[in-house]
């Protein structure tokens, strides 16, 4: 199951306390303070990875807390510090706290503090003077930084496909990538994004599918409103269309639902592509570019189940991304 939201506490360490010690020499019977200071409380890092899909990891373990630093020691010696904890996240994700957004992981290896180890006490060599010669007392460690967390994962691709159920998004995906997403003919095959790779000469190209659409989407209807988010971060959106349906009143549902979501992801590039061709004849095809170019948009014409146009729908691709 893809899940993209999730709850978590993290605490950082807290600081080892500084030791109360006194130097034992021989000879010298009362020698002064020697404790050492404790050691720093481990930090919490977050940390983008490209491997990692969903959030799921999250709802299993919602608690992160680095270790804390060590006491102090006599003889001057250092409390060790905690060891910082590192939580890997998948790329894409964003951080709330309080419904306040405090990081957004865009780029692979981003590493993000989240929150700070306590620093560790004073032993109490720090507290000898001329009046009190042999302290017997130290700082104590203080607490880490803590707090709840919201995590938001959206996907990051360079192309987001977008249409109607049964559009044959996922086996378009699975001829333009190395992806392998479930296909199948039944609305919403598609249950969570699936991301793939277009591989060419210059570059790579991620392309992740969309689960279907419906008229009402942006309102909460099917499962288009939860995932109309992950369409935000993609470059552009190659919108396809099944040529047995009503074309013109399909590519509209799904550009009204856009809209209401929202104005930004309106506004991005677009590649309008009428898949399933070998389904209708050539007079009809005429008859769908003459209703488009009424609303200015120019379609390609596609078939994904016989390749027919894939090589000028990458170059559409590759020009827009």
């Amino acid at each position: 199951m893809f899940i993209d939201e999730a709850e978590i506490y993290v605490r950082a360490g807290k600081g080892g306390d500084g030791a109360v010690s006194f130097r034992r020499e021989k000879y010298i019977p009362n020698g002064g303070p020697d404790g050492g200071d404790g050691g720093r409380g481990g930090k919490v890092f977050f940390e983008a990875e490209t491997q990692a899909h969903g959030l799921s990891d999250f709802v299993r373990r919602k608690r992160f807390l680095a270790p804390n630093g060590q006491p102090g020691m006599g003889s001057n010696c250092a409390g060790k510090h905690g060891e910082d904890l590192i939580v890997k996240i998948p790329l894409g994700t964003q951080i709330y706290h309080h419904d306040e957004l405090i990081a957004d992981f865009v780029s692979a290896e981003q590493r993000i503090l989240v929150a700070k180890g306590g620093n560790g006490g004073w032993g109490n060599q720090h507290f000898a003077s001329s009046i009190k010669q042999a302290p017997h007392w130290a700082q104590k460690g203080l607490k880490g930084d803590s707090c709840k967390l919201r995590l938001e994962l959206k996907v990051i691709a360079d192309v987001g496909l977008v249409g109607l159920p049964n559009a044959g998004k996922s086996t378009l995906l699975s001829v333009l990538s190395n992806a392998r997403p479930k296909i199948a003919n039944y609305p919403f095959t598609t249950l969570e994004p699936s991301l793939g790779i277009l591989k060419e000469v210059d570059k790579n190209i991620v392309i992740a599918d969309i689960p279907g659409l419906i008229e009402g989407a942006s309102e909460g209807k099917g499962l288009g409103v939860k995932f109309l988010k992950h369409i935000e971060r993609t470059r552009a959106i190659l919108h396809i269309i099944d040529i047995s349906g009503d074309v013109i009143s399909d590519y509209k549902t799904i550009r009204a639902e856009l809209t209401k979501f929202s104005e930004k992801l309106a506004k991005k590039k677009e590649i309008v592509a009428i898949n399933k061709i070998e389904l209708a004849d050539a007079e009809y095809q005429e008859l769908i570019k003459a209703e488009f170019k009424k609303i200015k948009v120019t379609p390609i014409f596609i078939s994904a189940a016989t390749h027919y146009g894939i090589k000028d729908l990458v170059k559409k691709i590759k020009m827009l991304s």
